[in-house]
């Protein structure tokens, strides 16, 4: 076997499963398509569970050196949610573009002994009884951590059960000829369409823009500086120079099952949806933490494979109330007079920790309360006051008719 794990996409989702699993002593590949990271800034923020997750890995306080900016509030449809009162020591967003994360996860799954290798595609795969063989090479598993158009989800057969684009927009990273604003700036939307601009940094701004020229294009259709300079102009804004830009779409899909047999799924190969709040990179990143454990106690042989199910039933549900936020948020957005009452409405309703714990990632699990998750020593299982503690910081409860073997059962009270 020349690894117990192989790893597709070195996304952030890739690289925090790889650097999990090398932390629990598996031999784990990441198998990236592009030649080099594309150092696009793509996703902006973190929810206070990830930065809980990172900080139990010792790498958020790198992470908050680099990051321009702590956001106070979260927002649901553009709507100001207060953390404040929130059960996390990190009660607000970290604003850090997804290109820094991912450069911090690759330099602390390297360091644990995880190979990463760029260039390199997964095309093809079979599984059998013993192991998986990738493109030639043999691993216990493979995990798809490839993206929206996974060819691990597709060859493995498993259903992307959802519904196609209805809205399309366009992101980009832009510089402006004379001031921008000074925060961040999301106004309502308009007559002709939604504009959101914020900083980044360096002189450098993010742009959202909805409207009829985006609504007409295809996903892959091509961006011109012209589009992206009458987005702008319609608040005031001179374009300079676009340093990238992409169009995303409203599709939303989750995979039917996160796992068969030996292949799983992970990230944005196992859901898709609106890009709003940055919640697919939260999403991905809590996928990881949660099967990497698993995974690699699985491969130590202290605990069965009927282990690795429970990622399927502990995360699928969390995905699926972000695609039902995603597309309520989606409705909220349109620019309608209709929908603008109705966000006026939800807006003097949604100020409730409730919600505010449901975006902030902090409401599923049966979390320790007083436990800092901060270095738990090598992401392995703990026993705190009698209490199994898994290594995600959630109590470890199952029932007795749970499809999890009685060698797992123990290792939880050794």
């Amino acid at each position: 076997m020349t690894y117990d794990v192989i790893v597709a996409g070195a996304g952030p989702t890739g690289l925090m499963l790889a650097g999990e699993l090398a932390l629990g002593g598996a031999r784990v590949a990441v198998l990236e398509r592009l030649a080099a990271r594309t150092g696009q800034s793509k996703a902006l923020n973190l929810q206070p569970r990830s930065a809980e997750v990172l900080a139990s890995r010792g790498l958020l306080d790198d992470i908050l050196v680099q990051a321009p900016a702590l956001l106070p509030h979260g927002h649901f449809a553009g709507i100001p949610l207060d953390y404040s009162t929130l059960d996390t020591p990190y009660p607000f967003q970290v604003g850090i573009p997804q290109a820094r994360v991912e450069e911090r996860l690759a330099a602390w799954a390297t360091s644990l002994g995880a190979e990463l290798r760029y260039g390199t595609a997964v095309t093809t795969f079979a599984q059998d009884d013993g192991g998986v063989t990738v493109d030639g090479e043999r691993a216990a598993y493979l995990v798809g951590c490839d993206g929206a158009r996974s060819v691990v989800r597709k060859q493995a057969g498993v259903d992307f059960v959802g519904r196609d684009a209805r809205v399309c927009a366009l992101v980009a990273d832009v510089t402006l000829a004379g001031d921008g604003p000074a925060g961040w700036e999301l106004p309502a939307p308009k007559g002709d369409g939604m504009l959101t601009v914020l900083p980044l940094g360096d002189g450098v701004f993010r742009m959202l823009a909805a409207g009829p020229v985006q609504a007409a294009a295809g996903r892959d259709d091509p961006i011109p500086d012209s589009e992206l300079a009458d987005a702008l102009a319609r608040d005031g804004l001179t374009l300079d120079a676009v340093r990238w830009a992409s169009r995303f779409t409203d599709a939303t899909r989750q995979a039917a099952r996160y796992r068969r047999g030996r292949i799983l799924l992970a990230g944005d190969a196992a859901h898709i949806h609106s890009p709003a709040g940055g919640q697919g990179l939260n999403l991905g990143l809590q996928d990881a933490f949660n099967l990497g454990w698993k995974l690699a106690e699985v491969i130590r042989g202290e605990s069965g494979d009927a282990l690795l199910d429970t990622y399927h039933a502990e995360r699928h549900p969390v995905a699926a109330r972000v695609l039902q936020a995603s597309r309520a948020q989606g409705v909220l957005y349109i620019a309608d007079d209709d929908v603008l009452a109705l966000r006026a409405m939800v807006t003097e309703f949604v100020d409730t920790q409730a919600l505010a714990r449901r975006v902030a990632g902090l409401d599923h699990g049966d979390r320790i309360p007083g436990l800092d998750l901060t270095r738990l020593h090598d992401g392995r299982r703990h026993v705190i006051d009698g209490v199994p503690v898994r290594p995600d910081g959630f109590r470890w409860s199952a029932p007795a008719s749970a499809a999890v073997s009685a060698q797992a059962a123990a290792n939880w009270v050794r």
